[in-house]
């Protein structure tokens, strides 16, 4: 099954509603230390609810830790800065799908060691998703094409 990753993420109620997501997916969740939050932090427990129980989740002290653990991988980067969109791109069970951090995305180092950066295309002047509709319409698109869903 896919793997959902997020880089040293800023926002608890955006890290819980993909939670959430993951759960009900059963996909688990690599998050990417150092956080902007705790992971016992209140807002995030408040939002995960009952579903914080029911994941499955894997965190990395660094980033360098998360390579190591993923060297045999396919890491996908989501992010805004792709030429390829998502929807030209083939998924394969097991791909871990890597999104940035809200406020700051991910360093250059993250997007050259990708397998490959993506992009949901949206509208002309549009900036960016929140990360949960993100990481929802990515993981739905990986999902149907490997008949998952």
């Amino acid at each position: 099954m896919f793997n959902i990753a997020l880089y040293q993420p800023d926002i608890p109620q955006n890290t819980a509603a993909i939670i959430r997501l993951c759960s009900c997916f059963d996909t688990t969740l690599e998050i990417i230390e150092p956080c902007g939050f705790h992971l016992d932090d209140k807002r995030l427990k408040r939002v995960a609810m009952d579903y914080l129980d029911k994941s499955k989740i894997i965190t990395y002290r660094s980033y360098e830790n998360f390579l190591t653990k993923k060297k045999d991988s396919r890491i996908i980067l989501m992010t805004t800065k792709a030429k390829k969109n998502y929807n030209n791109f083939e998924f394969k069970l097991k791909d871990t799908l890597l999104f940035g951090r809200e406020s700051q995305g991910v360093p250059k180092i993250v997007h050259n060691n990708s397998y490959v950066n993506l992009k949901i295309p949206l509208k002309k002047n549009s900036r960016s998703l929140n990360i949960s509709m993100a990481v929802a319409i990515t993981l739905s698109e990986a999902l149907r094409q490997n008949s998952s869903l």
